[in-house]
């Protein structure tokens, strides 16, 4: 759906993007990691025609942007930038309804259709009991849930969100890539999100595009190219991969770097008395602060060890 071919892009005098080629798959989430100053926003700014590029072309469906007139664009792409701003005092009914202004004409005004792409919109972003609240007055979470709203009330065929989690607390984030998740697979299309969070990149995306000085080092399924060798590639990191206890998705844990850091017996209760055992057995191993216990019968699916990536 969105492909680029010799793209060059960048500001002023410094290039950042290089002879990009590179194609997203329709109908996915997929997430583009990398370092700061990578080229990650530059990449998405330039497929949302926010910026020019010095050379090449971005495509949607095989027809260069550029060539596409501004309100068809619109129609067709929903753009979320970093830190949107607020005119102060707008309702998110009022906000959501913004949405809509690709389909206006002078001959054309507001109409039921517009309405009912509206309320769909909140719905989906599960902020329709907010419609009447100012969204000044609402939590970092509930805010992007409406920006998120105001770009499904375009009805577009993709969304393209720059870091959508910037800002935001933990709890937040995942309420805010659920919500991302769970809409693209109820109605199909495609995401594409900038994220600095490696692990939610796995955790979230069908495919992951990783990027290092302006080029794409490694792209597809987080499970097939998200390798303790690309991390350390891309970010300079060493770390261990091993499998999510949650979804199975990588989860990449960096290796300690600091002697502090390491399990002492320092951990351990410092009354702790030492277990008692029958002569000619041997006593069990104490368990790993945060773990849970192995259970006998081998029903645990977290029991045992299971291989990991660099250990």
């Amino acid at each position: 759906m969105l492909s680029t071919r010799d793209l060059v892009a960048g500001y002023d005098e410094r290039i950042v993007l290089d002879g990009l080629d590179l194609a997203l798959p329709g109908d996915a989430f997929t997430v583009i990691v990398g370092p700061n100053a990578c080229g990650k926003s530059t990449l998405l700014r330039t497929m949302a025609r926010l910026l020019t590029p010095r050379r090449g072309t971005v495509l949607l469906d095989g027809t260069a942007i550029r060539e596409l007139p501004t309100r068809e664009v619109a129609r067709r792409l929903g753009v979320l930038p970093q830190s949107p701003l607020v005119p102060e005092g707008v309702t998110v009914a009022d906000l959501v309804g913004r949405g809509r202004q690709p389909y206006q004409r002078w001959w054309r005004q507001w109409s039921e259709q517009d309405s009912a792409a509206v309320d769909r919109a909140m719905t989906l972003a599960d902020v329709a009991t907010l419609a009447d609240r100012p969204v000044d007055t609402l939590s970092g979470g509930q805010r992007q849930r409406v920006w998120i709203a105001m770009t499904l009330a375009q009805d577009t065929e993709a969304l393209l969100l720059d870091e959508p989690t910037t800002f935001l607390d933990l709890a937040h984030q995942v309420e805010v890539l659920d919500l991302l998740h769970r809409l693209r697979a109820e109605r199909g299309g495609t995401v594409v999100a900038v994220l600095h969070d490696l692990n939610q990149a796995a955790r979230y995306a069908d495919h992951l595009i990783a990027m290092r000085a302006g080029a794409v080092v490694a792209a597809g399924p987080p499970r097939e190219i998200l390798t303790v060798d690309l991390v350390r590639d891309v970010f300079g990191l060493d770390c261990v991969v091993v499998p999510c206890p949650v979804t199975g998705a990588p989860l990449v844990v960096p290796a300690l770097t600091s002697p502090s850091l390491t399990r002492t017996a320092a951990l351990a209760p410092a009354a702790a008395a030492d277990p008692v055992t029958t002569p000619g057995t041997v006593a069990p191993a104490a368990p790993v602060p945060g773990t849970r216990p192995a259970a006998d019968d081998g029903t645990n699916p977290l029991a045992g060890s299971y291989p990991s990536e660099g250990i």
